[in-house]
Parts: C-alpha cells; structure tokens; sequence
C-alpha cells in the first residue's frame, strides 16, 4: 500500500473513533507488530538507496500524524471519563449524615480510672505487678500458712506444684511494695488488676476478675483513717449522702478486719431489691494491717501501722449501674456497652 492511500485511509478511520476502546484498536490497525504503518517502515529496505530518504521522511510524517492525533483523542477520553466520574459520584453535602454508631469506654476501665484519680488526688500512688505470683508472695507473707483453706485447689489456680499460681488477689503487690519500703518508708499505694480463682458458679461470679486494693503504711495509723479514706471514694462512686459502716469481719491479713457496708444508693434506707431489705449494701472488706504481716515485709509494728481494703471492680460496676450479669463487662455488642457512655447524675 502506497504512502497516500495510507494516509487517506487512516483520515478514514479516525472519523470512526468514539472511544478509548476504538482509538486503541486503531493504534493496534497502524502501529501494532503487524500495523500498517510498521510495515511501510519494514520496507525502506527494499527501497533503492535514491529513494530511501525521501520515502522514510514520509513515514515518520505519516507516523507523527497518527501519534498527535492518538494522544489528543487520550487525552480528550481520559477527561471525559472522569468528569462523568466525577458528576455521577458527587456528594450531595445537604444530605443528612450517616449515622455512624459508637461505642462506649469498657466500663470497668473507667470505674477503675475513677477510683485511681480519687486516690491519686489523696496521695497514693496507682502500682501493677505479675498474674502469675509465687506461693509467698500470694500466701505466706501475708499471714495465710500452709493448710489454710484459701490454699485449697478448688479456691486456686496452681501451675507448677504449689508453689506457682495465678494470683488470687493483687495483695501480693502490698507485700512486694511494703519489702521494697525496707521498713522505714511510709506507704500509699492502690494495685488494681486481675485476679483468679475457682468461681464461676453463677451470672455474678468469674473466674477471673478485677480487684481494686489498697495500703497504706505510716506512724499512729487507726480505723478512723481507714472509714474515712473509704467514705471519700464511695461517696465519689454513688453519692455525697452515702454513709458507711463498718461490721466486724475476718481477714488473715488484717487484725481487726470489717466489711464495709453502704447506705443503699437506690431506696436510701427504705429497703429494695438491691439492698436486700437492709438498706445497706457490701462493697469491700478492710481491716488494719496484721502485725504479722508489718513484721515479715520488715516493718515494726510497735512503731508502724497501716490499713487494707479491697473491692470488688465488677462488682462496684454491677452496683453503680444496675447490672445483673457480670458478663456484660466483656461483651462488644454496641447495643449493650454504649448504654454505660452516659452522664453521671
């Protein structure tokens, strides 16, 4: 095919272009392995040597034609494309918004986070340590000796012998920080964490839950210390007309022991469901520091003496917002978690 019959064809065929689709297959038709175009250049070869200038100037005309024209179509389409893109994938701001549903602070972290900024704010310092604890540390140091109940395996998760254990209680951590102390530094100190234990019998116990305990160690320390650091944190939790009273209890580690009871937030003394009739409501157990324990974490009794309380996180949640199922803490249904992201009364 002669040079001018090419380039009258090729004026043909690009009328016939609508599309990226076409104007590819047009460049395939002249420019391909097997293109029109390609093979004029194949032949320059064949053309006598008086001739080869004159014809290879034509071809490279002829190409440069078919490539200015290629890129203008491109680029004529690839606009086109997007502006169709753009108008077919236009957000109408005046829309309402979708709605994007949230959740809430798992609600034993910020019952924690709570009670660790009252105790901050009172002096004390917010203290982690290891699940898995030794038999000395968990027992044996705070006054509970071999044979003692709170050792039997249905109480205890025990790994290796009975030696190693996954801690039933973070007092370990009040004996760790008071040896640390070598007997002569004052002490204030909360340990939230987990703990674990055999119980799991019913909607309001696990296996594994979270303790929130507390020392304090220091010079002439009594049980009105210890009722009035309790008064602060639950009239922080449920109310400033919350009143607490201590009954006599029993505790290994501490001599004397109490449980802590509160007026009922819920019928204020009247007698409800929550309180069980009483008016009075268990949070915690406390007590004033056994001397047996002051004295082997190296502190002497006749010259310290400190108090221990312990609560219950999941069980100040169940109270502070009216839960019956413990399970609820570890749930991720948005249904449920984002009903505790409210305002405190």
């Amino acid at each position: 095919m002669k040079i001018e019959e090419v380039k009258s064809l090729l004026e043909e065929d690009k009328s016939k272009v609508t599309d990226l689709t076409s104007l590819n297959d047009l460049r395939v038709k002249y420019l391909g392995k097997k293109g029109i175009i390609t093979e004029l250049n194949s032949e320059i070869k064949n053309i006598p040597v008086e001739e080869k200038k004159e014809f290879g100037q034509k071809v490279n005309e002829l190409k440069s034609i078919f490539n200015d024209f290629y890129e203008e179509k491109k680029n004529y389409f690839e606009e086109e494309i997007l502006n169709k893109k753009l108008f077919d994938e236009a957000i109408d701001i005046s829309l309402p918004a979708t709605k994007i549903v949230c959740g809430a602070p798992n609600i034993l972290e910020k019952l924690i986070e709570e009670v660790e900024e009252v105790f901050m704010s009172m002096g004390y310092d917010v203290v982690d340590g290891p699940e898995i604890e030794e038999d000395k540390y968990n027992f044996e140091l705070l006054n509970i000796p071999k044979g003692h109940p709170a050792r039997d395996a249905q109480d205890t998760f025990y790994l290796e012998g009975e030696e190693i254990l996954l801690r039933s209680q973070t007092s370990p951590m009040q004996v760790r920080i008071m040896l640390e102390g070598n007997g002569v530094t004052p002490i204030r100190m909360i340990c939230p964490g987990k703990t674990y234990r055999r119980d799991d019998d019913d909607a309001t116990h696990s296996h594994q839950f979270m303790q929130i305990e507390g020392l304090l160690v220091d010079k002439d320390i009594s049980l009105s210390d210890l009722k009035g650091t309790i008064d602060v944190i639950v009239k922080k939790l449920f109310g400033d007309y919350i009143v607490t009273r201590f009954r006599p209890s029993y505790y290994q580690f501490t001599e004397p022991s109490v449980e802590v009871d509160i007026s009922c937030f819920n019928c204020h003394g009247k007698g409800c469901n929550i309180c069980k009739k009483t008016g009075w409501i268990t949070v915690a157990g406390a007590g004033i520091v056994h001397p047996n324990v002051l004295k082997m974490s190296g502190y002497d009794p006749k010259k310290w003496s400190g108090f221990a309380f312990g609560f219950g996180a999941e069980r100040l949640a169940m109270l502070k917002y009216n839960i019956n199922d413990c399970r609820v803490f570890y749930n991720t249904d948005l249904r449920e978690s984002r009903t505790f992201d409210r305002k405190e009364d």
